[in-house]
């Protein structure tokens, strides 16, 4: 029988937007480690060539492409950039997201509302419509949007953010469906709280955090490599089956009783 590799990405070129720390940087080096040729974006050119650098230096073949995610040029320019140095992309993660407000719905002015909106969902949507052309002309592609489990409940203080993510939910189900018949799928992984920079106001609180971690199965918030094990299944072999589905990896606290 043949030994095939379900988890097998060699040849596979990936782009992972907001790759420089965190959530994106994890998936960034996991995907490498699997095989595939990464391209490295964020808004910072600095960040993005020391990433890249790493992942060579373990062996690795990685781009760097600074981007802000918020600009439609210079999300063409990142596509634009990975075909002209690859030819090909199979893989896409859109992690890169804004979250500049916290607290209450009532009090969130129309500019911030915009400002998360178009970062989160608009441009997003943007980003996936550039890359799937080629992925309909390569007959193949894996599109992975990391949303979080606040698209799944309410929040006293994250509500905006949250009705972005669950947004997001729903893109992922609608390219799903419009591009299945071109042998694409499209995701959503969910995230509770990770220990990321993003993520700092809430668990260098002491009080949210002890919270959490009495809420939390697992008794622990997630790492970034917590995350990454996902999104290298939805991008290989093992999750070609599966399109238009949230993936939620959060320690067990949506199935939890708390907040």
């Amino acid at each position: 029988m043949k030994n095939t590799n379900l988890f097998d990405l060699d040849g596979k070129v990936a782009v992972v937007t907001g790759s420089t720390r965190g959530i994106g940087r994890a998936i960034a080096e996991a995907l490498s480690q699997c095989g595939a040729k990464v391209v490295i974006s964020s808004r910072k050119t600095v960040a993005c060539d020391e990433v890249a650098r790493s992942i060579r230096e373990m062996g690795g073949e990685a781009l760097a492409v600074p981007c802000n995610v918020s600009s439609t040029q210079q999300l063409k320019e990142l596509v634009n950039c990975s075909l002209a140095k690859w030819k090909r992309i199979d893989i896409l993660v859109c992690n890169a997201a804004a979250n500049p407000y916290f607290g209450s719905l009532s009090k969130a002015s129309d500019s911030v509302y915009d400002k998360v909106m178009d970062t989160n969902v608009k441009q997003v949507m943007g980003l996936c419509h550039m890359v799937i052309p080629q992925m309909v002309a390569q007959k193949s592609g894996s599109i992975i949007i990391v949303s979080s489990i606040g698209g799944l409940k309410g929040h006293p203080n994250l509500g905006l953010y949250a009705i972005s993510k669950a947004a997001e939910m729903q893109l992922a189900r609608n390219l799903a469906v419009e591009w299945g018949q071109k042998n694409i799928t499209v995701n959503c992984i969910a995230p509770g709280l990770v220990k990321t920079d993003f993520s700092k106001k809430l668990w260098e609180d002491s009080v949210v955090l002890e919270e959490t971690l009495q809420s939390y199965p697992l008794g622990r918030i997630g790492q970034p490599e917590d995350v990454a094990g996902a999104a290298v299944f939805l991008a290989s072999p093992a999750g070609a089956f599966v399109t238009g589905q949230v993936i939620v990896v959060d320690g067990g606290a949506t199935i939890a009783m708390g907040n």
